[in-house]
């Protein structure tokens, strides 16, 4: 008998179940994945604490996740994507023209009417990824190259983010690098800057253990973020803010030289923020928004299979599915944990 299909689900704000969804019913053009790991994201974190990730509000119960691998256990009956037993990774977006509104053919992740799985964004919710068993389409899965586990494969889509991040600041190599906020996407973008071959690398953080991690993933200099003075003394040719506070964009400001490039990759609340657009305006800075990831998944995937990107500090937990209610609580509390990982089906046998 195929055990009961367990699935994380968000019903409100402080309402967390773990409940028993039907099996997946595949179309013709997916296959339907056994799920071994998911990362429990900033957004994920969002729906159970507020019912909501910023503007994009909870109106029905909704499966959380978009950070997952798994495995293959029914291909797509129309013979698109990988067969039965690959393992694989997911790119959880979906590109749709939305209002028609312009936006570059070459950066889908713009696209207006885009879909991310465990997005309350669009009603009915796009529903996420953490369940024993889901039904993808065939393009969302990248298949894992052999001698990547799937483990360690966790990561890849955060890893996309902040590899997008880096590409969004141009060249990077020997220059100056500021990462301001050392959470689960800033070790990541310190992690990619190293592999890109940055010169230098300060990393701000309020959080010792943030800080320390970040430092073993590869930055040269960690600063914690109530020191102003030694913050704006950094001078960076190109900063990255991603703490998602609007401090952190100060900060950022501050320690980026004249000329220089902040890259803003932390999900500002909605509405109107406090920013030193003076300082940015004197400075000749050049301030740049980076949204989730385009086509980068398939990098990470190669980088992480040939050891080029060495992301093995960033997970700090591990919970099975079963206690999600737990693995939510730690993934909260940045002076405990990094990257928090639920364990399913696929990892379980």
């Amino acid at each position: 008998m195929t055990p009961s299909n367990r699935a994380v689900v968000a019903h409100a704000a402080d309402d967390l179940r773990i409940e028993t969804r039907p099996e997946p019913h595949a179309a013709s053009d997916e296959a339907v994945i056994a799920i071994a790991f998911g990362g429990v994201c900033g957004s994920d974190l969002h729906y159970w604490r507020h019912g909501a990730a910023g503007e994009s509000i909870l109106r029905a119960p909704m499966v959380l996740g978009h950070e997952v691998v798994g495995v293959v256990q029914h291909a797509a009956a129309d013979g698109s994507g990988p067969a039965v037993g690959t393992a694989v990774a997911v790119h959880p977006a979906t590109e749709l023209p939305g209002d028609g509104s312009r936006y570059p053919a070459d950066r889908p992740n713009l696209a207006p009417g885009g879909t991310y799985l465990g997005s309350a964004a669009r009603v009915p919710h796009t529903e996420g990824a953490f369940a024993d068993r889901v039904a993808m389409p065939s393009r969302m899965l990248r298949p894992l190259p052999q001698g990547l586990s799937l483990r360690a494969a966790a990561v890849i889509e955060p890893a996309s983010v902040a590899w997008h991040a880096v590409a969004r600041a141009g060249e990077v190599t020997g220059r100056h690098a500021l990462v301001v906020g050392a959470g689960p996407i800033g070790a990541l973008i310190v992690a990619v800057l190293r592999r890109a071959g940055a010169a230098h690398i300060t990393v701000v953080d309020l959080v010792p253990r943030a800080l320390d991690a970040a430092l073993a993933l590869g930055a040269d200099a960690a600063l914690l973020a109530d020191d102003a003075e030694a913050i704006a003394a950094v001078d960076a040719d190109v900063s990255f803010e991603s703490s998602g506070n609007h401090r952190g964009l100060a900060s950022a400001v501050r320690g980026t030289t004249r000329g220089g490039t902040v890259v803003m990759v932390g999900l500002l609340p909605s509405g109107e923020q406090p920013a030193l657009i003076s300082l940015a305006i004197t400075r000749e800075l050049e301030l740049r928004g980076s949204f989730r990831f385009a086509g980068e998944i398939d990098a990470v995937v190669a980088a992480l299979a040939d050891g080029s990107l060495d992301v093995a500090g960033v997970v700090t937990h591990e919970f099975a599915a079963s206690e999600a209610l737990e693995a939510f609580a730690i993934a909260a509390d940045p002076a405990v944990s990094g990257k928090v990982l639920l364990r399913f089906s696929a990892a379980e046998k």
